[in-house]
């Protein structure tokens, strides 16, 4: 199976997670996070193959997160309701998120993602 890529186009991080597969040349499905966002059992699933913290699949650097006030209020979620709230827009979702068939990365990890190609 092929490494999914959940990009966005105008993120520089993302950019630079693109070339380095096409350099190190593995095959990926690359799927835009703002125009399909993932699902609520996607996260889910994801959460649970990567091994990190939920809050780590935020984009605390993003508008939104910040506009939300989320630094705030994650706290006192359940980690249900913050499944649902990062289902709700691929904006919140930290990017690019790398996922292979048992692994799952948010953001660019170089040798994590070389780890599990």
């Amino acid at each position: 199976m092929k490494p999914l890529v959940l990009v966005y186009k105008k993120c520089s991080t993302c950019q630079k997670a693109l070339k380095w597969l096409e350099e190190n040349q593995v095959e990926y499905q690359e799927r835009p996070i703002k125009e399909q966002n993932p699902t609520v059992e996607e996260l889910r699933r994801w959460h649970a193959q990567s091994g990190l913290p939920l809050k780590r699949f935020f984009n605390t650097s993003g508008n939104l997160y910040k506009e939300l006030q989320l630094k705030d209020k994650l706290a006192d979620m359940t980690e249900e309701e913050q499944l649902e709230l990062l289902a709700t827009d691929g904006m919140l979702v930290k990017r690019p998120l790398f996922v292979t068939q048992d692994y799952a990365c948010p953001g660019f990890k170089e040798e994590s993602w070389k780890a599990h190609i």
